[in-house]
C-alpha cells in the first residue's frame, strides 16, 4: 500500500458547498446571500434520504460533529436512476472517506467494484458493487446505500457513518450546470463516439460522462476509470469556484438535488462546515497495490490479499481514532 499526499487549496466560500455535495458534503461552506442559501436548503432537502439504522453497529455512540469526532462517508457513483421504478443500477464506483479534524486530514480509498467480499445483508459472497443493487431492488436507493454501507463496514472493519450517492447518468447535468469542466487526460482513447486525446480537455456533460466511464481501453481497468472520475469531480469544483458560476446557482443546486442522495441532513452539513474546515488541509489517497483479478467459477473478481487488507484496515482505524 502506498499513500500520496497533496495539499488542497482553499476555494471561494459558497462553491465549497458544491464541493461538499459532490465529494461527501464534507469540506466546504461559507456565508451566502439569502437567495443562494434558500436554494441550497431546498436542494439539500431533495437530496436527504436517510437509512433505517441510527448508527453503525461498530460504534458505541453516534458521531457528534460539535465535538469534532472523526467520521467516515461512503461515496457511491451509481448507473441507475433515482426516479425510474425498478431501475436500481449498481454502484459503479465506491470511495471511502475518513475525516479527522484533529489530524487536519482526509483519507480516501477507492474500492474496485469487482472486489470479492461478503454481501452482509444477503449472506452470500459476490462482487461488492452488487450490494447496492440487491438492497435497492428490495427497498429503493436508501436501502441500496445501507446494504453498501454494511458490506463495506464488514470488508474494512470500520464504521461507515454516512453515505452520498451520485447518479452518474445525471452527473452530466451537474457538469453542464457549471458550464463544463477542464480535465487532464493521461491516455488517448475513444468512448461513446468521442475521441479523447492526451492533455488538457474541456468537456460538456455528455463528453464528461463518456470520459468518466471508459475502462476497457485502459490497461489500468477500474483504477484508470476511478482516476478519470476524480478528474471530473475536481473539474466541477474548480469550475464552481469561477465567478461566472455564481449566476448559475439555481441550475447547479437543481442538478444536485435531482442527482445526489445522502443521509446527511442540512443541519449536519452546516455543523461539518463549521467544525471540520481544518480537515481539508491534506487528502491522503490510499492505493491498493497488490490486489489482482481472478476467475472463480467462471466469474471475474478482484481479490485484495489479507495482508494488504489488514494494513488498510489499521490505517483507517487509526485515522478514525478507534
Amino acid at each position: 500500500m502506498r499513500s500520496d499526499k497533496h495539499s488542497v487549496k482553499k476555494k471561494r466560500k459558497w462553491p465549497k458547498v458544491v464541493g461538499i455535495v459532490l465529494l461527501l458534503l464534507v469540506l466546504g461552506g461559507g456565508v451566502y446571500a439569502y437567495t443562494v442559501w434558500h436554494s441550497l436548503n431546498d436542494a439539500v432537502g431533495a437530496m436527504h434520504d436517510p437509512v433505517k439504522r441510527e448508527k453503525s453497529e461498530k460504534r458505541a455512540e453516534k458521531v457528534t460533529f460539535k465535538e469534532k469526532d472523526p467520521f467516515s462517508v461512503l461515496l457511491l457513483g451509481t448507473d441507475g436512476s433515482f426516479d425510474r421504478k425498478g431501475d436500481v443500477g449498481r454502484s459503479d464506483s465506491m470511495i471511502v472517506l475518513t475525516v479527522n479534524p484533529n489530524e487536519k486530514s482526509v483519507k480516501m480509498l477507492s474500492i474496485p467494484r469487482d472486489t470479492r467480499t461478503e454481501i452482509v445483508d444477503k449472506g452470500t459472497v459476490d462482487k461488492i458493487n452488487h450490494a447496492y443493487a440487491f438492497g435497492a431492488a428490495k427497498g429503493g436507493p436508501s436501502e441500496g446505500a445501507e446494504w453498501s454501507m454494511n458490506t463495506v463496514e464488514n470488508l474494512l472493519d470500520i464504521p461507515i457513518d454516512y453515505y452520498a450517492t451520485i447518479n452518474m447518468d445525471g452527473f452530466k447535468d451537474i457538469v453542464d450546470a457549471v458550464g463544463g469542466v477542464t480535465v487532464n487526460n493521461d491516455i488517448d482513447f475513444v468512448q461513446d463516439g468521442y475521441t479523447f486525446n492526451k492533455g488538457s480537455l474541456t468537456l460538456d456533460g455528455k463528453k464528461a460522462l463518456a470520459f468518466s466511464r471508459m475502462r476497457h481501453e485502459d490497461p489500468r481497468g477500474d483504477f484508470g476509470r476511478q482516476l478519470r472520475q476524480r478528474e471530473i469531480i475536481k473539474g466541477v469544483i474548480n469550475q464552481g469556484a469561477s465567478l461566472s458560476s455564481l449566476w448559475n446557482f439555481d441550475d447547479i443546486f437543481d442538478a444536485l438535488g435531482k442527482n445526489v442522495k445522502t443521509n446527511l441532513s442540512f443541519k449536519e452539513m452546516v455543523d461539518i462546515q463549521k467544525n471540520y474546515k481544518s480537515a481539508a488541509g491534506t487528502i491522503d489517497q490510499i492505493k491498493i497495490e497488490t490486489g489482482e483479478g481472478t476467475n472463480i467459477d467462471g466469474i471475474y473478481y478482484y481479490v485484495i490479499p489479507d495482508a494488504e487488507l489488514g494494513e488498510i484496515q489499521s490505517t483507517l482505524k487509526k485515522h478514525l481514532e478507534i
